[in-house]
């Protein structure tokens, strides 16, 4: 899905906007094609409800693109989401992203350190680059190319 440069700049734009109005803190973050790992946490509103915002904002907006734009995936693409929301009485109209999420909770260096790496990694596991830092849709590069895409909360032990 996160394969055209106008559905990334959706999905940026919407920790961005978090952070910027909720108290969302993201420390470490990566978007690959079909998923997307985050190191979380929060100021203020409940953790449940802001990754519930990002992803009804994320969701909304991509649809709408989607649904505007003139391409050969278009149509598949509308069918597939709109399929899978009439599956799910949760759902009014179409479905984009999975039901829930995976938080794991970590609360020490020595937990918080190889999640990291493993949301960094993912794009040097997947062959799309053969150092994490090249991946533009990625914090792991923000300490040597000073991207910044995503605002993140640097913590002060990783480096």
């Amino acid at each position: 899905m996160y394969t055209r440069p106008m559905y990334k700049d959706i999905f940026v734009d919407s920790p961005n906007y978090c952070i910027e109005n909720k108290g969302l803190r993201v420390h470490a973050w990566v978007l690959m094609t079909n998923h997307a790992h985050l190191l979380l946490d929060t100021q203020g509103m409940p953790f449940e409800s802001i990754v519930r915002d990002c992803k009804r904002h994320t969701s909304k907006a991509t649809y709408k693109a989607i649904s505007e734009n003139i391409q050969k995936s278009r149509d598949w693409l509308n069918y597939f989401f709109d399929r899978s929301g009439k599956y799910n009485s949760r759902n009014k109209n179409f479905q984009f992203w999975q039901n829930g999420y995976h938080p794991i909770h970590c609360w020490k260096k020595e937990l918080i350190a190889p999640k990291i790496k493993y949301i960094h990694q993912n794009p040097v596991r997947a062959g799309f680059v053969n150092y994490d830092y090249e991946w533009k849709h990625s914090s792991a590069g923000d300490s040597v190319k000073d991207i910044g895409m995503v605002k993140i909360e640097k913590l002060d032990w990783w480096i």
